[in-house]
């Protein structure tokens, strides 16, 4: 039988719960069973946060954290004036990332992603998104899932699995986009589907990738698999993306930096979560920023994702994320932190299950050695982590 616990004194800042007053947590069978000021303590094993700071655990809803090598002397290259486009058409970005993963099996691959997983529980995140993509055949793909879920296994976290081979076009691939999308895209999520590794279905709407009617056979097959979808678009183009997405009832459009009054309407219309990536956008030093105004103006939920790669984002940690969010978008503390909770969630269709301070939903939260979320996003450098709580078990602090 799994133990009552019960954290006492918890600050929920006016962030999470309209009051300052100190409350407990009473958790049961891994989940919220309640919280209030003055709960019963009986038969229960007593956990004290002496007044700290207490967050949901954080989610990261966007990730490449499964992949082999590094892109570091791409960043050199960016630096010496080399675009992301010209750096794709010769071979590199995630070309490169394809050749260094396809070297790698399961075991290889879980070696390399460990060290970005932990980085990202070390900073209080219970829940990761991670894609396929740097395969690019079917059996390299296939691959990749199977060691991102072999991570779960590995580590307390909850990990959602998203099928992205429709990421880029292989140089090696012998037939047009069309086809690649038929013969490694759709029959390679076929098989994903039966081994039970895919929660979700992605690819890149870009000039440098695939066009929206490239992807419809895609997400067409998603849909009769009963998978939802989501999609990279107007990263860096407007792509015409968004309305694929909107149509297919995405859970989240990604990046979204070229994104105008039509597509946020398209995106509200459906119910679609704006994923927001600053690490790419410092990256790649982009000057163009999302439509955050036309997102607020229409009541879009909008997240915050690390985006970990090798190239664009080689970025593990919310922390970070949340501060650059704030500085380099405009965001405020609040929208910070509920981007990496409950809208995170919502991008990745958790709603009822994690992301909130809520009774029924999983005891997944974050101790804070802190007194307010703006300490939270206003250093960054610093974690000021005391412990992560996974499905009502102490993980570390």
């Amino acid at each position: 039988m799994s133990r009552k616990r019960i954290w006492i004194n918890a600050r929920l800042g006016p962030s999470l719960s309209g009051t300052e007053h100190l409350q407990d947590i009473v958790v049961e069978g891994g989940r919220i069973a309640a919280i209030g000021a003055g709960l019963s303590r009986d038969g229960g094993e007593i956990h004290d946060c002496d007044g700290r700071l207490v967050t949901p655990a954080f989610i990261d809803s966007h990730t490449h954290l499964v992949h082999g090598g590094d892109r570091a002397r791409e960043f050199e290259m960016r630096l010496e004036g080399a675009s992301y486009e010209e750096i794709a058409r010769a071979g590199g970005g995630i070309a490169a990332s394809m050749r260094d993963t396809r070297g790698l099996d399961v075991d290889g691959l879980v070696a390399q992603s460990l060290p970005r997983l932990d980085a990202l529980l070390a900073e209080g995140c219970s829940t990761v998104e991670i894609k396929s993509g740097y395969g690019l055949t079917v059996e390299t793909e296939l691959t990749m899932l199977r060691a991102a879920r072999a991570l779960a296994d590995r580590r307390a976290v909850r990990i959602k699995t998203t099928w992205l081979a429709a990421h880029a076009m292989p140089p090696d691939f012998d037939g047009s986009k069309s086809d690649y999308i038929h013969e490694v895209a759709i029959k390679g999520l076929d098989r994903a589907h039966a081994e039970g590794l895919v929660d979700a279905v992605d690819a890149f709407c870009e000039g440098i990738a695939f066009s929206a009617a490239e992807i419809e056979p895609l997400f067409d097959r998603a849909r009769a698999l009963g998978l939802p979808v989501k999609l990279h678009t107007e990263q860096l183009s407007r792509s015409g993306g968004t309305d694929l997405a909107a149509r297919y009832g995405a859970l989240s459009v990604d990046h979204f930096e070229y994104a105008g009054a039509e597509e946020v309407a398209a995106i509200r219309a459906s119910g679609t979560v704006a994923v927001l990536l600053p690490g790419a956008f410092y990256m790649l030093r982009e000057t163009r920023k999302p439509p955050l105004d036309l997102l607020r103006q229409a009541g879009v939920p909008i997240a915050l994702a690390t985006d970990c790669n090798p190239g664009t984002s080689p970025i593990s940690s919310l922390l970070l994320t949340m501060n650059m969010g704030a500085v380099l978008f405009g965001m405020t503390v609040r929208e910070c932190l509920q981007a990496v909770t409950a809208n995170a969630a919502r991008a990745l269709g958790l709603t009822e299950e994690t992301g909130r301070l809520l009774p029924g939903l999983s005891a997944d939260f974050t101790i804070w050695d802190a007194a307010s979320p703006a300490q939270l996003v206003n250093r960054a450098g610093f974690n000021p982590l005391h412990t992560r709580i996974f499905k009502g078990s102490v993980q570390n602090g």
